[in-house]
């Protein structure tokens, strides 16, 4: 059974196709692979395993999946396009596949010539993550033809989510409440930080997640410097801070949550300072989602704040982004950010700081719907404890 509803499919379709018309360009080409999943998931609700892919889209016609012969079936099944051809540069090196049928470029483009008429023009998504081999064999196989990167208005197609997109966003965060859950009741002296993860994970699954946006947050201590650290083996230590994160998704779409929490199960009164730091620019950051603002604007009061305190050479990530098919995705709102935020995007405000030499890494996250009458919390929960000073 498929992620993406049949109505989404054929809305998302329609405006790749009006976009295609209003550049005269024939038909579009979407790479994507397990890495760089959303453009892809976008018009299908899928996405391959081991082989990496792209969706051919016709300005009139019916799209396609290009792809390996080791993923087709799993298409068939679930994609919201079924139409498959099979290219050697999508498939496993070295792999052996005798009963698949497997084409290359330049017999596609005689097919496409044959099936839409003459191909002259092509928008490219995702030129700049496909493998060297896959973009050659595309500029060979579609001799004498424009080539034009659309990814930038592809990927604003994204920005601003339908009803559809905001209610699986907001289960997933309501997941990622008994993600938090779980690993809080978790963190104690002596338990490792994969046990912690574990716990997230299995309140993820358990209710129903469909996979996540990035692998389990865990580090305690200094190990917390890295940023985004994988759970380790180290066990976590009274008198230490664990910084969780974890973005179950649900048919698709992300939720998350992060918090900075006390081993002991109490903050000392020097992380309770550090805490109070995080919250106020958390809040100052709030007051900002406000539509009509732009990145720069949303990102200044806590950059200001933390610039007063002295944290501004410990900051390695903006404050706010939006989330969708990804936890992080385009438009970042950050202090050069020109993007305006507007209803209908969904958008975690995501407060931290690294490398200090006595906090280590902290990081507090949750996400909002941005509506005219402003920002809804996507988890009251998660909402509650990081605006509680």
């Amino acid at each position: 059974m498929g992620y993406l509803v049949q109505s989404e499919a054929e809305k998302r379709l329609a405006n790749v196709q009006k976009m295609l018309e209003s550049k005269n360009l024939d038909l579009a080409l979407v790479y994507y692979d397990e890495f760089n999943i959303g453009n892809g998931w976008y018009l299908t609700g899928w996405c391959p395993q081991f082989e990496s892919g792209a969706v051919l889209v016709p300005r009139k016609g019916t799209p396609m999946l290009l792809g390996g012969p080791e993923s087709e079936p799993f298409a068939k099944l679930d994609s919201a396009i079924t139409e498959t051809r099979n290219f050697p540069v999508f498939m496993v090196p070295d792999e052996e596949y005798p009963n698949a049928t497997i084409i290359d470029f330049p017999k596609l483009f005689a097919e496409l010539n044959q099936t839409l008429g003459a191909v002259k023009a092509v928008g490219l998504v995702g030129a700049d993550r496909m493998p060297a081999a896959c973009y050659r064999g595309i500029v060979e196989g579609f001799a004498g033809v424009k080539l034009v990167d659309i990814t930038n208005d592809f990927v604003k197609l994204r920005y601003n989510k339908s009803p559809w997109e905001i209610e699986q966003i907001r289960a997933a965060f309501g997941i990622a409440d008994h993600c938090y859950n779980a690993m809080k009741a978790k963190v104690a002296n002596g338990v490792s930080e994969i046990e912690i993860a574990a716990a997230g994970e299995f309140a993820a699954r358990s209710r129903g997640a469909s996979g996540f946006g990035f692998s389990a947050i865990v580090g305690s201590g200094a190990r917390a410097n890295a940023v985004v650290p994988t759970a380790s083996s180290k066990k976590v230590i009274d008198g230490e801070m664990v910084m969780i994160g974890l973005a179950p998704k649900i048919n698709g779409y992300a939720g998350v949550m992060g918090d900075a929490l006390p081993v002991s199960g109490e903050y000392s009164a020097r992380q309770k300072e550090c805490i109070k730091y995080l919250r106020e620019a958390f809040c100052m950051t709030k007051e900002q989602l406000v539509v009509g603002k732009t990145g720069y604007e949303i990102d200044a009061p806590a950059r200001a704040y933390f610039q007063k305190h002295g944290f501004t050479k410990y900051l390695v990530c903006p404050f706010v982004h939006t989330i969708g098919l990804h936890e992080a995705e385009s438009p970042f709102f950050g202090p050069g950010s020109q993007d305006v935020l507007v209803p209908g995007m969904t958008v975690c405000v995501d407060v931290s700081f690294f490398g200090h030499p006595e906090f280590h890494g902290v990081r507090i996250e949750t996400g909002y719907e941005i509506t005219e009458q402003g920002a809804i919390p996507l988890s009251v929960q998660m909402d509650k404890i990081h605006t509680a000073i």
